[in-house]
């Protein structure tokens, strides 16, 4: 009985103790960083990386598989079993693959420099692995390779790359530097490694690809001594040296033999010299141990995904967004070294004074949701961007297109530094050159190259002048609409009429039997024939990038009542738009763009020309379909898996979709300082402005079920227009929602 009787009170004693546990882990607020899961979109056509990086951080380590193809873009995709190395510098969801600079990897056995720099598959120094034994999170990357049994934790701050190589006892604890490393389209031209010391490594890699010219500078410091050197050149040994040049240089290096040997390595980078490097890793890394580095890199993300808070009981909603948050916030990279420095493309030095230098600008896609959401919030950051921006200009004569380690690549169409800018201007972001600022947009927009010169002689672009004709014309009537916003704040009349006068020319290739934009001849008296609106041809023979007249035919955001009017309505115009989303999915053709994806009918998600399509109803008076179809696309282009991103991630600008459109709202036009109302997923959201000033959004009865729009409320006072301003987000309030079921076709009309 005894004996019962304190069995029956242990047994109580413990289910408290569990209960208490449960209640604790219930009660305890959780960090937003463990919400967020690099591993998604690293499948499918992501195109992101798993490693380490700072907001915005000038190094992004990460693991590489070694694997050429395009869904290897930013080095790594989540279907490979091998790591060849980790490199110190990658792109975050592009479609062309450059970088991957700088490859170390761990190893316990001498390695056959001859096969340096060779393909995946001749490497020497590769290693399976599991995704069991791996994990991520911000500043954070883990792996063991199963080969060597090595554990490898990469972090970063803003400057310097951090390794932490845990060794087993058995073997030759070392690691290897191949800088004759590379994929896809990059190539090495020249390189070198010099042993400064036992514990300092420099050198160079200087390659071309997607960027033409570009040069890393690099410097790794180590905890532990390098007690002996291996070193080679063009895939030939060269022995007894402490330094070694060529086209493709490696080495191995190799520490003291002890049980359980931790070694940590710093790695710095510069686009400017060897003492930069060594400068920014003095100034950035000798203080910090990797723990410090992780940890508070760790709260740089925790602070910065504090911005905006969101509230639901869905915890793979929270893991959607705050991912989606957190790979907004990578791209574009700092450039500018501790001292301001940085490299232009014709190999003059430029130097950031009192602001920072900014590459990876991916304007095509990031000017449409990713700088937009900048602009609330890192307005300082944003000026930083547009010197970075203005600097190119002045040493091309013209704003970037698209920007790679401060190379022009000229990816893309139009000329989307105009947009970015005009935008930042006009929502009072105007911490630079005001008058520089203006000359650039002006003058980018009248010159003769990428098409200008035919559209500014027809008022379009005719389909026999120009592959991709719809889509540029389309795209430099928004720039020319944005430059003429531009020039009336600035009271530039004469300015502003004749940009504004160009911005119509969506109206010469507009074909109202068909209701597509089409290709269209230089007399205007015939079109592009044949023609298949579900035709597409990737970049070539064709008048549509990456899509065909079925995802093209929308891009007309700053005059959508004339728009409409071209349609012949608002009733035709929606049944038009209505059948984008239910058409059958087939593409047609024999090159088809494989950007082409996500679909909904013909809506295709993944790529960005469809991105403000679904909100485009709103301005023809029926906002419920905007509300129906954002959710549909919330609900089936995203998820908490590693294939989560329907296309490429493309610097942030398929997050920052989600992001804006989950919270309820998107800048559709993101020039013209509104944005557009959808439907909101979560309860409450509440982004902070500033220390002393929110913006909250409430949906009650928000579901799966209940996401149409009953009534809006902006500070209490009703409101019946389906958008909210930049000024009145900026002021701070509370926009709330009532949410059904059923739509209502009265509110917002």
């Amino acid at each position: 009985m005894d004996k019962f009787f304190c069995f029956l009170m242990l047994s109580v004693l413990l289910l408290a103790g569990i209960s208490c546990k449960q209640e604790k882990s219930i009660d305890s607020p959780q960090n937003l960083t463990s919400f967020v899961d690099p591993f998604i979109g690293t499948g499918g056509h992501g195109h992101t990386f798993p490693g380490a990086t700072a907001p915005f951080g000038m190094v992004q380590p990460s693991p590489d598989n070694g694997t050429g193809g395009w869904d290897w873009c930013s080095g790594y995709h989540i279907t490979d079993s091998i790591i060849s190395g980790f490199s110190q510098l990658h792109l975050s969801g592009t479609g062309i693959g450059d970088l991957a600079d700088i490859l170390l990897m761990p190893t316990t056995q001498i390695m056959n420099q001859t096969l340096f720099g060779k393909p995946k598959d001749s490497l020497p120094y590769t290693s399976r692995f599991s995704h069991v034994n791996e994990v991520a999170s911000p500043g954070y990357y883990g792996v063991d390779l199963d080969d060597s049994n090595i554990k490898v934790e990469l972090t970063a701050n803003s400057y310097v790359a951090y390794h932490k190589y845990s060794y087993p006892a058995e073997g030759s604890p070392s690691f290897i530097l191949d800088l004759g490393y590379a994929v896809n389209w990059d190539r090495p031209l020249e390189s070198a490694i010099n042993l400064e010391n036992e514990t300092t490594l420099t050198g160079y890699r200087f390659s071309t690809g997607w960027a033409k010219n570009q040069k890393v500078f690099f410097a790794i410091s180590s905890s532990e001594p390098i007690k002996k050197s291996i070193l080679s050149s063009d895939n030939e040994v060269v022995e007894n040296v402490q330094e070694v040049a060529g086209i493709k240089t490696g080495g191995q290096f190799f520490f003291e033999e002890s049980p359980s040997k931790i070694v940590e390595l710093k790695i710095a980078v510069s686009s400017v010299s060897v003492d930069n490097a060594k400068e920014n890793l003095k100034l950035q890394g000798d203080s910090n141990s990797f723990n410090q580095t992780k940890e508070t890199t760790g709260k740089q993300w925790e602070n910065l995904l504090s911005k905006i808070k969101v509230e639901t009981p869905v915890d793979s909603l929270k893991t959607i967004f705050y991912t989606a948050l957190y790979h907004t916030q990578i791209a574009p990279v700092l450039f500018s070294d501790v001292e301001g420095e940085f490299r232009l493309q014709n190999d003059s030095i430029a130097k950031a004074d009192g602001w920072q230098a900014y590459s990876t600008l991916s304007l095509w896609d990031t000017f449409r949701a990713e700088n937009p959401l900048l602009n609330i919030l890192q307005r300082d950051r944003v000026s930083g961007i547009i010197n970075s921006m203005l600097t190119y200009y002045e040493e091309q004569g013209r704003l970037p297109v698209w920007t790679l380690y401060a190379n022009e690549t000229n990816t893309m169409t139009g000329n989307h530094g105009v947009s970015m800018i005009a935008e930042a201007f006009l929502k009072g972001i105007r911490d630079y050159d005001v008058d520089k600022a203006y000359e650039a947009v002006r003058n980018t927009m009248m010159g003769d190259i990428r098409g200008l010169k035919p559209y500014k002689e027809y008022g379009f672009i005719p389909y026999t002048e120009q592959d991709e004709s719809v889509t540029i014309s389309l795209e430099f009537a928004y720039n020319d609409w944005c430059v003429a916003q531009m020039a009336k704040a600035l009271g530039k009349e004469d300015d502003y009429a004749y940009f504004l006068n160009r911005s119509k020319a969506f109206k010469h290739i507009f074909d109202s039997e068909t209701g597509f934009m089409r290709g269209r001849s230089a007399d205007k008296k015939s079109w592009n024939e044949p023609f298949d609106p579900k035709h597409s041809n990737h970049r070539e023979h064709t008048d549509y990038t990456e899509g065909n007249a079925w995802q093209h035919s929308w891009f007309v955001l700053h005059d959508i009542p004339e728009f409409i009017a071209l349609h012949g309505g608002e009733e035709p115009f929606t049944k038009k738009l209505e059948e984008l989303f239910t058409e059958t999915s087939e593409i047609s053709g024999d090159n088809i763009s494989a950007d082409i994806s996500g679909l909904v009918g013909q809506y295709a998600h993944g790529n960005e020309p469809s991105h403000h399509i679904a909100y485009l109803f709103n301005k023809a008076g029926k906002p419920w379909k905007t509300q129906y179809w954002v959710r549909e696309i919330l609900n089936s282009q995203y998820s908490a898996q590693p294939d989560g991103l329907s296309g490429n991630e493309d610097c942030g600008q398929m997050s920052a979709w989600y992001v804006f459109s989950s919270l309820g709202f998107y800048p559709m036009n993101p020039a013209s300082g509104q944005y557009e109302l959808g439907s909101p997923l979560f309860e409450k959201a509440t982004i902070k402005i500033s220390e002393a000033n929110d913006f909250i959004i409430s949906a009650k009865n928000t579901s799966s079920i209940n996401k149409y729009v009953q009534s809006v409320k902006l500070n209490g006072k009703s409101l019946q227009r389906t958008y909210i301003t930049h000024d009145e987000i900026m002021a701070g309030g509370l926009l709330e929602f009532e949410m059904g079921s059923d739509p209502n076709k009265n509110w917002g009309i």
